[in-house]
C-alpha cells in the first residue's frame, strides 16, 4: 500500500468492510472495526452467524447464476477477499466469467488488486467507488473495458443498500443499475431488516441507529419488494438469506436481527 493509500484509510471510523472481515473471523481490521462490531454483536448476538450464513448465500446464488448461464457479474460493495469469492466460484462453473468488484474502501481495493487473481480465460476488474453514484461505476473506463453492457449482468448487491440511508436514493440506485443491463441479467440484494424482531429488539435497534452505534438502515419486506418492480423474482422469494436454497439443515434464527435474500430476472 502506498503513502497516498495510507492517507485515505480512517483507521478511527469502523467501516462495514473491515467490520464484516472482522466477524467473518478475517484479519484485515482495526479497533475502530472490532468496537463497532462488538457493540453490535452484543444487542444481537445472531449477527456474527448471520454474516457468516450472508457469505454462505454468496456462493450459492454466483453457482446459480453462472447455471442458469450468467458469464458477467458486477459486485457492488464487494468487502474484503475471503473464500469462495465472485470471480472463484463463477470461474468454477465456466472459467470465461467476467467479474468486476466496486468498494469504497481503499483498502478493500488493496487486496482485491493482490488477491483477487482469476481465471486467464475469464476478466476481473476493481473499482474504488461508492454505490451511491452508480453513474460513475457504470460509465467507468474499467468497467466498460470487463462487461458487455448488451450481454445478460447479474449485479450483486450483498448486505450493500443497507447502508444507504433513504429508501428513494436506493430506488434510484437500484432503477439505475437495472436499466443499465439488458434482458436476462439477474438482480441480487441480501439487506437487513427487523421484520421477525421482538418490540424489544426493535426499540433496541432504534436506538442504536438514532445514537449512530449502527449504520444499517434495516428496511421491511414491503419496503424492498418496490425495488423489484417489473422484475421477475426467483424461487423462493424473498426469505431469510439462510432459507435461500439452502445446502444445509443448519441456518441461523435470530428472533431479532435477521438478513432478507432475493434474486429477480430481468424480462
Amino acid at each position: 500500500m502506498d503513502s497516498s493509500e495510507q492517507s485515505r484509510i480512517d483507521t478511527t471510523v469502523p467501516h462495514p468492510a473491515r467490520r464484516y472481515s472482522y466477524w467473518l473471523g478475517g484479519k484485515d481490521h482495526f479497533a475502530a472495526d472490532r468496537e463497532s462490531g462488538d457493540a453490535i454483536a452484543a444487542a444481537f448476538p445472531a449477527v456474527v452467524a448471520l454474516a457468516r450464513a450472508n457469505r454462505v448465500f454468496l456462493r450459492r446464488v454466483v453457482h446459480f447464476l453462472a447455471e442458469a448461464g450468467v458469464r458477467q457479474f458486477l459486485d457492488l460493495g464487494t468487502g474484503l477477499p475471503a473464500p469462495d469469492n465472485t470471480h472463484e466460484v463463477a470461474q468454477r462453473v465456466a472459467p470465461e466469467s467476467r467479474v468486476v468488484y466496486v468498494d469504497n474502501d481503499p483498502i478493500v481495493m488493496v487486496h482485491a488488486r493482490a488477491l483477487l487473481q482469476g481465471d486467464p480465460r475469464g476478466a476481473t476488474a476493481y473499482l474504488e467507488a461508492d454505490v451511491r453514484d452508480p453513474d460513475s461505476i457504470l460509465e467507468h473506463p474499467s468497467l466498460l473495458e470487463t462487461l458487455d453492457l448488451t450481454r445478460p449482468v447479474g449485479v450483486l448487491l450483498i448486505t450493500t443498500l443497507h447502508f444507504v440511508h433513504d429508501d428513494e436514493q436506493v430506488a434510484a440506485i437500484v432503477k439505475r443499475l437495472v436499466d443499465a443491463v439488458p434482458s436476462g441479467s439477474y438482480l441480487v440484494i441480501t439487506h437487513g431488516t427487523m421484520d421477525f424482531s421482538t418490540p424489544q429488539g426493535i426499540t433496541a435497534y432504534e436506538q442504536m441507529f438514532a445514537a449512530g452505534r449502527t449504520d444499517v438502515r434495516a428496511r421491511p419486506r414491503a419496503t424492498l419488494e418496490r425495488y423489484f418492480a417489473g422484475l421477475e423474482i426467483v424461487e423462493p422469494g424473498i426469505v431469510p438469506v439462510g432459507d435461500w436454497r439452502p445446502d444445509t439443515d443448519q441456518r441461523p434464527v435470530s428472533e431479532d436481527l435477521q438478513i432478507y435474500a432475493v434474486v429477480a430476472r430481468k424480462p
